[in-house]
């Protein structure tokens, strides 16, 4: 792992079935959209941010980032949004070596994420990282080498595998750890009790 920052990826291209459809980082958590305090949070931490979501890209136009689409068809899962900002990475900006991605609906998300990671990684020596909270792994919440980007192509395409944990496990992952107390870092919103839940976080702990 070098010291160079990673290329940032938001996950926003869930279908947000438990919501009631829409994007679930457009609702307003302590009087801010989701999205925009997962940006305000990776920006320090990262290159460049893209955005990961299918359908109509001008729906986040407000932020001036590139929105990439999964070029997997039928909605394939986080992996698919994953490659899609890999393979942005080795065209955009080939300099990358990592891709640090975020879901778009956690509202507290780390301001330490990459050290974090990164350290895990070179602690580790594993190629891939993902973060924990307590009991809970979160494998969306990760660094993934560029490098490693023909692999998931030939595993989504050729294999039909989907599941983050398994395509992972075959390489090695390292585990940075959080405490899921007081706050969890990686709470997401899925449900509109989830959302008046994060509320009421916000106002107890305004610095998270």
């Amino acid at each position: 792992m070098t010291n160079k920052k990673p290329l940032g990826l938001v996950l926003a291209g869930g279908l947000a079935r438990r919501m009631g459809g829409g994007d679930k980082g457009m609702i307003k958590i302590g009087g801010q959209i989701i999205l925009e305090r997962v940006l305000e949070r990776l920006k320090p931490q990262c290159s460049h941010i893209i955005i990961n979501a299918n359908g109509n890209p001008e729906r986040f136009g407000f932020t001036g980032l590139p929105v990439v689409p999964d070029d997997i068809p039928n909605f394939a899962g986080p992996l698919a949004g994953i490659l899609a900002g890999l393979d942005w990475a080795a065209s955009n900006a080939p300099d990358t070596e990592y891709l640090l991605s975020a879901p778009g609906d956690c509202p507290f998300l780390p301001r330490t994420l990459n050290n974090r990671l990164s350290a895990a990684l070179a602690a580790e020596n594993k190629p891939l990282a993902c973060a924990k909270s307590g009991d809970w792994r979160h494998p969306v919440v990760g660094l993934w080498p560029v490098a490693l980007r023909s692999d998931l192509r030939r595993a989504l395409m050729e294999e039909n595998l989907h599941k983050i944990e398994v395509w992972t496990a075959r390489y090695g992952v390292a585990i940075a750890e959080w405490a899921d107390t007081p706050i969890d870092p990686f709470f997401n919103v899925n449900t509109p009790e989830d959302a008046e839940r994060a509320n009421e976080i916000a106002a107890r702990h305004p610095e998270a």
